[in-house]
């Protein structure tokens, strides 16, 4: 029986995306996905980069609007656009907020009733979900050549799954990610609703700038940050903090940031080149 049901297959510059859902084991919940497959994936087994989503998102959003394919497509690489968290999990409360439960799950393993029992977003992004594509779609994904790349609390995922799994990912960088959650509010709500008690020492597990300050030289990654970004000016994403914690450590990051560019995709679109570009060199090397 098939993992996955196609719901949808759209032409997308010269490859297909493929819109699929797949009954979750970590979530406990349906999983809907779009993966994008550029022409090349038609001959062989191409590299795979996963892009982890934004605050009120699912998988849809970028694969729309984030311009990807174009590069995707380009350089030979397949998109992997996950959800944001589980839906429909009938949790009381799970849709009150756009920044805790549905279209919020932090990429993190809630250890709190009664969110662990769905929202399970580290092993689904890190372990199911590779593992489901990579077996149904073995001829197309080379599950050797793997990057990982995020938006806000999509960076934030992208920036701490790589950090946790050193030799895994291939490549990493993040748009606006959220580089220190236990120091700003949106983090410090989602680790206190996921994690309950354990959240000050969980969360640190969860921040990148905790966590690279262990990384040392063998890790690199690519950050774009808008300077007319209302959230950078509010405090929830905290790059500097992140910048000082991995020159520290002798860690190779780069952080740019970009005058006058927001949080939208907008600003997503107008450096989504770059970003796929900066993975092709490290997945291709």
């Amino acid at each position: 029986m098939a993992i996955f049901e196609t719901k949808a297959t759209i032409a997308s510059f010269g490859g297909k995306l493929l819109k699929l859902t797949h009954a979750s084991t970590s979530t406990k919940t349906p999983m809907a996905l779009n993966l994008y497959l550029p022409p090349a994936a038609a001959t062989s087994a191409v590299p795979v980069l996963f892009y982890l989503s934004g605050l009120t998102c699912t998988g849809d959003n970028c694969a729309e609007k984030g311009h990807m394919q174009s590069s995707a497509s380009a350089n030979g690489i397949a998109i992997v656009y996950p959800d944001t968290s589980p839906r429909g999990a009938s949790i009381a409360g799970e849709d009150d907020a756009y920044d805790f439960g549905s279209g919020a799950g932090f990429y993190i393993d809630a250890t709190a009733a009664p969110w662990n029992e769905n929202y399970n977003m580290y092993s689904y992004i890190t372990s199911e979900l590779p593992s489901a594509l990579f077996s149904a779609f073995a001829d197309k994904l080379d599950k050797t050549r793997v990057g990982i790349f995020g938006h806000s609390m999509g960076g934030h995922g992208a920036l701490t799954i790589a950090l946790k799994n050193p030799g895994k990912y291939k490549s990493v960088s993040a748009f606006a990610p959220i580089c220190n959650p236990t120091q700003c509010k949106w983090g410090q709500k989602a680790f206190g609703g996921y994690f309950g008690e354990e959240a000050e020492t969980k969360g640190k597990e969860h921040d990148a700038t905790e966590l690279v300050k262990k990384a040392g030289k063998g890790f690199k990654a690519l950050v774009d940050v808008g300077t007319g970004d209302d959230f950078y000016k509010q405090g929830q994403l905290l790059p500097e903090n992140f910048v000082a914690a991995a020159k520290e450590a002798g860690a190779e990051v780069e952080v740019r940031y970009q005058p006058d560019y927001d949080h939208s995709y907008y600003f997503i679109s107008s450096f989504a080149k770059d970003h796929v570009d900066y993975h092709a060199k490290l997945l291709k090397a």
